[in-house]
């Protein structure tokens, strides 16, 4: 069944408007609402503006699937000019495509200068990026993907991991990176590049592989395969049959 409506929420026109009430969902958009009752979902077009207790969000065009009634959101996927921000589940995006599950937490943002800010994570991309807040665990994947963790900044065409909620902060417990140019890692003044780099929190080290380099301070290493243990902040690094470890030291005096 569907059925066009111009007015089932608040659409309006003028600057004389009434503040939304809390417990109240106010919807803005120029081209209306059209919603599909059996299949539970909603089209909002044009300049769409929401505002909500859960969320506030600025879209082009909107889709929202619903489960009792129009306002029981369970999924919203907003696409053109994307500005979502959210108190209650700690999340801000920004990009051309948004996908929103609130039952789990999983948000998903694509698109050039996609960006996507929660509790203590700051991330970034070209490609997507994707998040749930449940499960801890995080995708970036494309071109200029970047993530910033207190200090720590991570630069690679692909980013996996999974982050663990104390309640006063989130940390990174897991870490799986790659680039097939190379990858970046920046941690308490140690530059780190290689292809690939891996980190457990259990373990506390960051694995490096092929194309490796370290920098700290006046220090340069480069070789193989190294590995950087982030609780005594000391480092190895080793090479193949076919190179040799090169360091280079500088002096500043």
């Amino acid at each position: 069944m569907k059925l066009i409506l111009g007015v089932i929420f608040i659409i309006f026109f003028s600057l004389n408007l009434t503040a939304r009430e809390n417990g109240e969902t106010e919807i803005t958009t120029e081209d209306g609402i059209e919603v599909f009752q059996n299949e539970k979902f909603y089209l909002l077009k044009k300049n769409v503006k929401i505002e909500s207790d859960e969320f506030t969000l600025n879209a082009d065009d909107v889709k929202i699937n619903f489960d009792k009634n129009l306002y029981d959101i369970t999924k919203l996927n907003a696409k053109g000019n994307v500005d979502f921000y959210s108190e209650q589940y700690e999340i801000q995006g920004d990009g051309e495509f948004l996908e929103f599950e609130f039952k789990i937490e999983k948000i998903k943002v694509k698109g050039l200068g996609s960006k996507l800010i929660t509790k203590d994570l700051k991330m970034f991309s070209d490609g997507f990026i994707e998040v749930n807040n449940q499960t801890g665990k995080f995708s970036l994947k494309g071109l200029n993907s970047k993530l910033i963790n207190e200090g720590i900044i991570i630069e690679a065409r692909s980013i996996d991991g999974v982050f663990s909620d104390t309640g006063e902060k989130k940390n990174i417990t897991l870490l799986n990176i790659f680039d097939e140019k190379i990858s970046y890692i920046k941690n308490d003044g140690t530059d780190m590049y290689a292809k690939t780099i891996n980190y457990n929190n259990e373990n506390s080290i960051i694995e490096l592989i092929d194309n490796v380099t370290i920098i700290r301070n006046e220090e340069k290493i480069t070789g193989d395969y190294g590995t950087l243990d982030t609780t005594n902040n000391s480092y190895k690094i080793k090479s193949n049959n076919k190179s040799k470890v090169k360091v280079i030291i500088q002096n500043n005096e």
